[in-house]
């Protein structure tokens, strides 16, 4: 039986590498053309949704892109998005209809996602093969995905003339080890690999025995924010993040404790919403922080919020890019942040445009929030500063990046497509 099994997979395996071959001899030529991204679900909150819409906002301007997201859980998109851009969504879960094969297959688990991966739990055997169908119909152009899971499906799916690009904005040591194990032997079909910091970058080419293609390091965008400037006048210290464990904002309240033992005219606004907003809003009510730490919820306007702070703190226990600090950097706001190698610590230069804290403890954090706070001078001066950096990660500047970079693959596959000059039979005289 086993026999019959395994004769069963190589037939299986026969027949999909022949279809691949005859795929690929029938593909269009390469072309950058075409750019489709990959996102879990695009109409959601989060940095890596704001970022992935900015940058499809760049490529609109010369390229036809699409924002392909696996799930469709909210009628119209949580950021704005530039009306040139497309969207195309694998699994309606607001209005699934009454397909009974969809019905069945949601029940099952995911085959195609390994399971120690963060969001294995939104797949199914149905976003499976939604996914790969998906995938599978891509004979030509860019193929972009934004975390693991979809980084490894593409690698293993896609067809030989599509050019694809996995983005990582998690750090590599912050993957589980069998998703690491993957990464290592998968993540070589990959055109190209794009961390977004120097240490993320450093250590995929430690890891990786057998390197993409390309692999760089490309930083997020600062995304257009409404409004002007802040004045840095006003007495508010501001955070913004998925209500998670991760994000540490309970231990941000609890600094705050002794903030606003020192400083009761402050005030702190943490927006966003999540799995920990209950906890947090226990955790303010037992410290007596009414009034003094607001939980409003999410916003829409980020760039509005800033402007009307004047101190941006980063708590959070690790990060790959945030890009909360990019946004309050370009908003001229004051930065303390947790240190972290694949993030802040990149991002922030200590005591030239923002503060990083560092052993990251609850009172050195608030020993920093307060500093800031009494000194006026170094607040407008990291408020400056930060304003500056802040240019350096222009949409224009990083877009460029992005440009060279699918230039670049698309003249390796034109190398490789045409034939060796050596090989071409001269015409008979």
């Amino acid at each position: 039986m086993r026999a019959l099994a395994r004769k069963g997979r190589s037939a299986v395996g026969r027949l999909y590498r022949g279809y691949t071959r005859r795929k690929t001899r029938n593909a269009p030529p390469p072309s950058t053309e075409r750019v489709r991204i990959l996102l879990l679900h695009a109409y959601g909150m989060g940095g890596t949704i704001r970022t992935v819409f900015n940058l499809a906002g760049y490529l609109a301007d010369e390229h036809d892109v699409e924002i392909v997201s696996i799930l469709k859980e909210a009628e119209e998109p949580f950021f704005p998005i530039d009306p040139r851009v497309r969207f195309r969504f694998l699994d309606d879960r607001i209005n699934p209809g009454a397909d009974p094969v969809r019905a069945m297959l949601s029940k099952l688990p995911s085959r195609l996602i390994p399971k120690e991966e963060s969001a294995y739990h939104r797949f199914n055997l149905w976003t499976d093969l939604r996914l790969a169908r998906f995938i599978r119909s891509m004979d030509t152009g860019v193929l972009m995905a934004t975390r693991p899971g979809l980084n490894l499906a593409i690698a293993q799916l896609a067809l030989p003339g599509v050019i694809t690009v996995g983005q990582e904005h998690v750090a590599l040591r912050t993957q589980p080890e069998p998703v690491q194990e993957l990464i290592k032997w998968r993540y070589r079909r990959l055109d190209a690999l794009v961390t977004l910091t120097k240490a993320d970058l450093r250590d995929y080419r430690e890891t990786l025995p057998k390197k993409p293609r390309r692999l760089t390091r490309i930083p997020n965008a600062v995304p257009p924010m409404t409004g002007d400037v802040a004045k840095l006048d006003a007495k508010v210290a501001v955070a913004v993040g998925r209500m998670t464990r991760i994000k540490g904002f309970h231990r941000l309240i609890a600094a705050w404790e002794t903030v606003a033992a020192a400083h009761p005219d402050w005030k702190l606004r943490i927006f966003g919403a999540g799995p920990q907003e209950e906890n947090l809003a226990q955790q303010i009510a037992e410290a007596g922080l009414e009034g003094k730490v607001e939980l409003p919820g999410p916003t829409t306007d980020v760039g509005a919020e800033l402007e009307r702070s004047s101190i941006y703190v980063l708590s959070s226990r690790h990060e790959g890019f945030p890009m909360t600090i990019l946004e309050a950097m370009g908003k001229g706001l004051a930065i303390v942040s947790f240190n972290s190698p694949h993030g802040p610590k990149e991002m922030i230069t200590h005591e030239v445009d923002g503060l990083l804290v560092k052993p990251r403890t609850n009172a050195n954090l608030a020993e920093s929030i307060i500093r800031v706070i009494e000194d006026e001078r170094l607040r407008r001066d990291l408020g400056t500063r930060a304003l500056e950096t802040a240019g350096t990660y222009d949409v224009d500047v990083v877009g460029e990046q992005w440009d060279a970079l699918l230039a670049d693959l698309l003249a390796r596959r034109e190398r490789k497509r045409a034939p060796a000059a050596e090989d071409v039979t001269p015409p008979c005289p």
